[in-house]
C-alpha cells in the first residue's frame, strides 16, 4: 500500500522484468531439498550436512550465473537499467542458501511458531528498508533493497533459532535418494513457475514496463489469499501428512480437514475480490491505479481455484508421488501458456481472462487426476468445496443487491467496509447454519488450539 502511493507503475514493471526472468533460477536454490528433508521419516546429522553444502554451493553458482546473464536480461526488454538490478538480486541467492536446511529442520521439528515470527520480523525489516529507501527518492531501488534485506534476516533468523551447525560434507553420507527426490520437485516446480510467470515476460517484452508494472501489481494482490493462506496452511499440512503417510485413515482425516479449511477462509475472499475490485484497488493503491482494477476482477477466479489445486501437493508430497505431481504440472502448464498466447494480443485485459478462463475449464479434471488411485476421492473434495461455495453466492448475490440500492452514495472505503460486512456475515450465516457446518469448524478449530504446545507425537494425530 505504501510502495503503491511513493512509487510509480514504471518502477514495479522495472524490478518485475527481472524477477519473472531470474525467479526461473530461484527455484533452484534449495533444489528441493528442504521439502526432503521433511518428507523423510529419519534423516542423520551427516545427511543434513551434506544437504546444507549442496545448498550453498547451489546458491553460490546461481548467484554466479545471475551476473553474467544480466547483460542478456537488459538486451532481452532493451533495458540498459536491469544490468545492474539484475547484479544486485543475485546476491539474493547466498542469503537464502544459508537458510534452506535450518528452515527445513524447524518444520521437521514442527516449530511452527518460531517460523512465523521469523518470517513476520524478515517481512517487517524488509518492508521498513523499502519504504525508507523509496521515501528516499531511490525509485525501483526500494523494491531491490526490500528483496534482499528479507532473506538476510530469515536466514539469521532460522540459524539461531534451530541453533544447528552444520558439520564437514561426509562422502559416506547417503543423499542419492534425497537428491531424487528433491530433483523431480524442482523439475516441478521449474514447470509450474515458467507457467504462472511467462505472462509476465511476454508482457514486459512486447507492451512494456508500464503495462506490466500494472498487471503485476494486480495479480500480486489477487494472489495474497494464496500465498498466505496455502503456503501456510501448506507448511504445517505437509509436515504432519509426511508423519502420517504410513496411517492412511489418519492421513484423509487430517488433509480433508485442512483443505476445507483453507476453502473456508479463502472462497468467500474471492467473491469480494470480483465484487469489489474497484474500490480495493483505488484503497490499497491508490488512484493512479486504477487501470489494475478490471484486471484484477478478471484475475479474481484464479483465487478460488488455486485454493482448490494447490492442497492437492501435500497430498502428493507426502506420500512420495512426486512423478504424479510433476505429470499434472506439466499438463496445466502447457494448458495456461496456450492462453497466454490467445490473450497477448488484446493487452493485460486478455492475458488476465485467459489466464482465468483456462485454470477454470480445467479445474475439475485437474482435481480428479490428482486423487485417482489415493486415498481421497473426487467425491469427497467436491463435497469439501460445494459448501462454502454455494454460501459465497449466496452471501454475494446479498451484497451486489445492497451495494446496488445504496452504494453509489458512498465513498469508496465505505462501500468495501459495508460489502465486506454483508459479504461475511451472510456468509457464515450460510455455512455455519444453512450448510450445518459450525459444529465442525468449531472443532477443528479446538483441536488446533489444544495441540499448538503439544508434542510432535501428539499434534500429527490432530
Amino acid at each position: 500500500m505504501a510502495l503503491g502511493r511513493l512509487l510509480e507503475p514504471k518502477d514495479f514493471g522495472l524490478v518485475g522484468m527481472v524477477t519473472a526472468v531470474i525467479g526461473v533460477l530461484n527455484l533452484f536454490r534449495d533444489f528441493g531439498l528442504s521439502t526432503a528433508t521433511v518428507q523423510r521419516t529419519s534423516l542423520t546429522d551427516e545427511q543434513i550436512s551434506a544437504l546444507f553444502w549442496i545448498n550453498m554451493l547451489v546458491g553460490a553458482a546461481l548467484g554466479l550465473l545471475t551476473l553474467v546473464t544480466a547483460p542478456l536480461v537488459a538486451g532481452f526488454y532493451h533495458e540498459p537499467r536491469l544490468v545492474r538490478v539484475t547484479a544486485a538480486l543475485a546476491a539474493g541467492f547466498i542469503f537464502n542458501a544459508a537458510g534452506v536446511q535450518h528452515g527445513a529442520l524447524l518444520q521437521r521439528q514442527m516449530r511452527f511458531t518460531a517460523l512465523a515470527i521469523i518470517d513476520i520480523v524478515s517481512l517487517l525489516a524488509g518492508t521498513i528498508v523499502g519504504i525508507s529507501m523509496a521515501l528516499m527518492g531511490y525509485g525501483y531501488w526500494a523494491l531491490v533493497g526490500m528483496a534482499l534485506i528479507s532473506p538476510v534476516v530469515s536466514s539469521a533468523g532460522v540459524w539461531l533459532a534451530m541453533a544447528w551447525i552444520p558439520g564437514k560434507p561426509q562422502k559416506q553420507a547417503e543423499i542419492r535418494s534425497l537428491i531424487r527426490f528433491g530433483g523431480i520437485l524442482t523439475l516441478n516446480g521449474l514447470v509450474v513457475y515458467i507457467a504462472y510467470n511467462l505472462e509476465k515476460v511476454l508482457l514486459g517484452r512486447f507492451w512494456g514496463a508500464a503495462p506490466l508494472g500494472v498487471y503485476g501489481r494486480a495479480y500480486q494482490l489477487v494472489n495474497i489469499p494464496t500465498e498466505n493462506l496455502n503456503s501456510a496452511a501448506g507448511v504445517v499440512a505437509f509436515a504432519a501428512l509426511s508423519r502420517l503417510q504410513n496411517d492412511p485413515n489418519r492421513l484423509k482425516s487430517y488433509f480433508l480437514k485442512a483443505y476445507s479449511l483453507v476453502l473456508a477462509l479463502t472462497v468467500p475472499i474471492t467473491i469480494v475480490f470480483a465484487l469489489f475490485a474497484d474500490d480495493l484497488i483505488f484503497v490499497l493503491l491508490g488512484p493512479k491505479w486504477k487501470d489494475a482494477a478490471p484486471i484484477f476482477r478478471l484475475l479474481a477466479p484464479t483465487t478460488l481455484i488455486f485454493a482448490m489445486i494447490n492442497p492437492l501437493w501435500w497430498l502428493h508430497y507426502s506420500i512420495g508421488m512426486v512423478g504424479r505431481s510433476l505429470k499434472v504440472a506439466s499438463v496445466i502448464s502447457a494448458l495456461v501458456v496456450v492462453g497466454y498466447l490467445i490473450g497477448l494480443p488484446y493487452g493485460p485485459k486478455g492475458v488476465a481472462f485467459a489466464y482465468s478462463a483456462v485454470l477454470s475449464l480445467w479445474a475439475i479434471p485437474h482435481l480428479a487426476w490428482c486423487v485417482r488411485g489415493t486415498m481421497i476421492s473426487l467425491k469427497d473434495i467436491l463435497m469439501a468445496v460445494s459448501r462454502p461455495l454455494f454460501s459465497s453466492v449466496v452471501a454475494g448475490a446479498l451484497a451486489f443487491c445492497v451495494q446496488y440500492s445504496y452504494g453509489p452514495s458512498l465513498s469508496p472505503l465505505s462501500r468495501l467496509l459495508l460489502g465486506g460486512l454483508i459479504v461475511m456475515g451472510a456468509y457464515l450465516v450460510m455455512l455455519f447454519y444453512v450448510m450445518g457446518q459450525k459444529q465442525f469448524y468449531v472443532d477443528l478449530l479446538q483441536a488446533l488450539r489444544q495441540r499448538s504446545s503439544v508434542p510432535e507425537n501428539s499434534l500429527v494425530t490432530a
